[in-house]
């Protein structure tokens, strides 16, 4: 509804000063809140889990090919964090996008797989996309009140490419890198930052991975330790997977990074 007022032309100047203060202020907040909305509303869909109340850490789990953020989620309660932690772990869910090593199929990645040859082909432009999502993830928990140095990057094979990509490019540091049965696909192209030349990273990988070969996971392993970076290489008897003994490692490795 509109309401229109007679005014004499002595006060039109000040009403029109005074209304046009008026209108900048209610657009320009209109536009903040629009814009603090958009931001939140950018954020991928995600599981959230918190083992405590009041979380003063966090940890941001990325997932594999194919899978959604419901594959790591049961793990939380698997790896017995004491009662006195209080941690927040987000498994996003990635989006749907046709894969072209698997004929096309929509399902969830992380990016595109052009090429299973050792090194992997991957649509490297797609794979910073996400990595961008996940820094949205970051920001938000920076948001509400929980220091970088207390936030967890890790992820699962193609969820390992990216969250490679986040951590090692993040001008915040962060307080660790978990990766697993994964590559560092982004090796060549990456933008190391020197805000974590000191994150503690740790890698793990299966012997026997028939989809993503150990020798990946090796080799990631040393040309971080070639860039001077301090890791962690552990391997176990197991396929694409995890096993009881690596959770057990994930456990430790965690109330090490995030324990008071």
């Amino acid at each position: 509804m509109v309401k229109r007022y007679i005014v004499t032309t002595g006060s039109v100047i000040v009403l029109v000063v005074v209304l046009l203060l008026v209108t900048s202020v209610l657009i320009n907040g209109k536009s903040e809140n629009k814009k603090n909305k958009v931001e939140k509303m950018s954020l991928l869909p995600a599981i959230v889990m918190e083992t405590n109340k009041n979380p003063d850490a966090s940890v941001i789990w990325l997932h594999g090919l194919g899978a959604d953020g419901n594959d790591f989620a049961p793990i939380v309660p698997q790896l017995r964090l004491p009662d006195d932690m209080a941690v927040r772990f987000i498994f996003p869910h990635a989006p749907a996008i046709p894969v072209t090593i698997n004929g096309g199929y929509v399902m969830p990645a992380w990016y595109d797989i052009l090429e299973m040859e050792i090194d992997r082909k991957v649509d490297t432009t797609q794979l910073m996309m996400s990595a961008k999502a996940i820094n949205a993830f970051l920001q938000n928990e920076l948001d509400q009140g929980i220091d970088s140095n207390r936030i967890i990057i890790a992820g699962f094979s193609q969820g390992g490419a990216v969250a490679y990509q986040v951590a090692l490019s993040s001008d915040k540091p962060l307080g660790g890198l978990l990766v697993m049965s994964t590559y560092f696909a982004t090796a060549g192209v990456i933008n190391l930052s020197d805000q974590n030349k000191g994150v503690v990273i740790e890698i793990h990988h299966g012997l026997h991975d028939p989809v993503v070969p150990e020798k990946l996971g090796r080799k990631a392993s040393q040309q971080l330790a070639e860039a001077g970076y301090q890791l962690q290489y552990r391997t176990y008897s197991m396929e694409h997977s995890v096993c009881p003994q690596q959770i057990n490692d994930i456990s430790v490795w965690l109330q090490q990074r995030l324990q008071k």
